[in-house]
């Protein structure tokens, strides 16, 4: 009953089994072994993308962070919901590698709106050379609240950044889920709606540790190169990064690992809907906000059940009262831990 994160999941014995072969002789090392050239062709192909530069590090930070620093001066401001993961879950580090670039937010609590952009970005620059410069808008990509962005969504959202000649950075950290969600491809959900470089995760969804960063501007490649070595995150043995990016991306492990992790989410949500769970938030992709009574949150902790409480405690005097949590399936949650989750609440 593993529910605390998709971060919190195993490693796909496939992942596994590609580093293994991967420790096999010797290869060039910084990402010049033919492992990573691989990985790139494979990523330029499945973006409909034959120009992108294609980078990995090992962690969703280092993609997002790094991505953003070369399309943000450090006088400029970087655009972004106001529950962003950049905002909220990386302790400054787009700012820190953005050289003291500030944030600044979009009032949403999920996902922003064309009108609340448009507002926002219209309101900073206003003060000439007092006040902080517009920089590029960054989209989370499912939500830190679970939801999807429609294509539609997606596109009235760039082309506002786009009136202002702002460039677009996507957090794909739940990237297939969330086009597993939409049934759309990877090119559809990128820079067929206007997204200028986006960090493609793989960790949340089966990997070890691995991130690629693509630019579909090929013209970002080498400030994206100088910054990764500066930031020390240039692997020497990268081929242990590409090994387990071409096995996500082989037989399309990457899909059915999102789909089985969104297929437990939708049975966790009917089931919490019998219970008579209040949800907080849509249920898009793999992630629920959900509050159920105080006492079902004590025996399920009791039980040994691992989920994050999101607003309220464990202790109190109300047994009844509802407090909320978040849950979160990963690819390898079954059937019967969903149902042993169920059975005590």
């Amino acid at each position: 009953m593993y529910f605390a994160s998709d971060n919190a999941g195993p490693v796909h014995p496939k992942a596994l089994a590609a580093l293994a072969a991967a420790n096999s002789g010797f290869a060039l090392p910084y990402g010049a072994d033919a492992v990573t050239d691989q990985v790139r062709s494979q990523i330029r192909t499945l973006f409909e993308a034959p120009q992108a530069e294609v980078f990995l590090v090992a962690t969703g930070t280092a993609a997002n962070a790094l991505a953003l620093s070369c399309y943000c001066q450090p006088f400029e401001t970087i655009f972004c919901s106001d529950v962003a993961h950049i905002h909220e879950d990386e302790c400054n580090a787009p700012e820190f590698y953005a050289g003291a670039a500030k944030l600044t937010l979009v009032p949403c609590g999920d996902k922003m709106t064309p009108a609340g952009l448009r507002r926002t970005i219209a309101n900073e620059n206003t003060r000439g050379v007092h006040g902080p410069q517009r920089g590029p808008v960054s989209i989370t990509q499912v939500t830190e609240r679970g939801s999807v962005y429609s294509l539609a969504e997606l596109r009235a959202l760039t082309a506002v950044a786009a009136d202002f000649n702002l460039p677009v950075h996507l957090d794909g950290a739940r990237f297939a889920n969330a086009l597993v969600a939409l049934g759309c491809s990877a090119a559809d959900m990128t820079w067929k709606s206007g997204v200028d470089v986006v960090s493609f995760g793989g960790t949340k969804n089966g990997l070890m540790g691995v991130e690629a960063v693509i630019f579909f501007d090929p013209g970002k490649a080498r400030e994206f190169e100088l910054r990764r070595k500066r930031g020390g995150h240039l692997f020497s043995k990268n081929r242990f990064l590409a090994a387990q990016m071409l096995a996500y991306l082989t037989d399309d492990l990457w899909i059915q690992s999102a789909q089985a992790a969104n297929a437990s989410c939708a049975y966790l949500q009917q089931g919490l809907v019998a219970k008579g769970a209040q949800f907080l938030h849509p249920v898009d992709a793999n992630m629920i906000f959900a509050a159920f009574p105080r006492a079902a949150h004590q025996r399920l902790h009791q039980a040994g059940a691992m989920y994050y409480i999101w607003d309220g405690t464990l202790e109190g005097d109300d047994p009844d009262e509802m407090v909320a949590a978040r849950m979160v399936c990963d690819w390898s949650v079954t059937r019967a831990q969903i149902d042993r989750f169920l059975s005590l609440i």
